[in-house]
């Protein structure tokens, strides 16, 4: 899978030290997969969900949350956000993964 963009990643671990490390890891494993659907992200990553066009990761004992556009045919993941559990609990990412 190709990562876009790991920016994204780094700007939260500088906001959130204690990120960094569990962001890093779920890079490196991102990186090296070539999943087909989500059933095959779940083989990796069990805490994997969706939301609409979003799947949804759990980071940090689920103290983040990590929310990406998965493009099953082109192997590219998009990061969209980088959230703390309590500000993705105020729902303001939905409207990214609606599809509309």
């Amino acid at each position: 899978m190709r990562v876009i963009s790991r920016k994204k990643l780094r700007d939260a671990a500088n906001i959130h030290a204690e990120v960094e490390e569990s962001l890093d890891v779920w890079y490196r494993i991102t990186k090296k997969a070539s999943w087909k659907n989500l059933a095959h992200v779940r083989v990796i990553r069990s805490d994997a969900d969706v939301y609409g066009e979003c799947t949804i990761f759990n980071i940090k004992g689920n103290k983040y949350r990590l929310i990406v556009w998965i493009n099953y045919q082109t192997q590219k993941v998009f990061i969209r956000h980088v959230l703390t559990h309590a500000d993705y609990t105020k729902g303001g990412w939905k409207n990214d993964c609606s599809g509309d």
